[in-house]
């Protein structure tokens, strides 16, 4: 496939999607351009992929890192992964190693590049198809250097602590801080477990 047909992409961030009954939207963006392609993945890989991100190590390893643990013992280099086609709503990819290509859903294929750090890709066809656009402009805000952290809203004492959270949940959603939105998410998790 040649440069014109695929797409860079990196990973703008994960959100909880509830259309999909606990699975999650995996938000990919275009590394020199505005297009973003959501792909619904499994809680599992959302977390491995996470897991990796934050640089936070299970104590045993996950199943992404033994397959990365397998590549690296078998003398395997992993080049690239590709997000190759959309057939019937469903993404499909590819893991590329240096002497091999390997079907996978692109949720293992992407939890496998982000341990590697190695390029993940789009097919421009993909991309044509199921991306969009951010109404927020082409490119994402630039944050100046001297500029002060965004002052969240006060707690509203009327407001119960897991409305609070669900609160400041939507907002983080709404303003794509999808990093902030896993943490509130995790903590009204908590709360709500200590409360049942």
């Amino acid at each position: 496939m040649s440069a014109e047909d695929k797409v860079q992409v990196d990973i703008l961030g994960l959100s909880s999607s509830q259309a999909s009954g606990g699975a999650y939207a995996l938000i990919l963006k275009e590394t020199n351009g505005p297009r973003r392609l959501p792909i619904i993945i499994g809680a599992f890989e959302a977390q491995s992929i996470a897991l990796e991100m934050e640089g936070i190590k299970p104590p045993r390893p996950l199943t992404h890192d033994l397959m990365k643990n397998l590549i690296d013992l078998l003398g395997g280099e992993l080049i690239d992964v590709m997000i190759s086609e959309l057939r019937d709503g469903t993404f499909f990819a590819r893991i590329n190693l240096d002497t091999q290509e390997i079907d996978a859903r692109p949720s293992d294929a992407i939890a496998i590049a982000v341990r590697y750090g190695a390029p993940i890709y789009v097919a421009e066809k993909v991309m044509s198809e199921a991306s969009f656009v951010s109404e927020g402009g082409e490119e994402e805000k630039a944050i100046p250097p001297n500029a002060k952290p965004e002052q969240e809203e006060p707690p509203n004492p009327q407001l119960s602590q897991a409305e609070q959270l669900t609160k400041r949940l939507e907002d983080a959603i709404a303003k794509e801080d999808y990093e902030k939105a896993a943490q509130l998410r995790d903590e009204l998790k908590k709360l709500r477990g200590q409360n049942s």
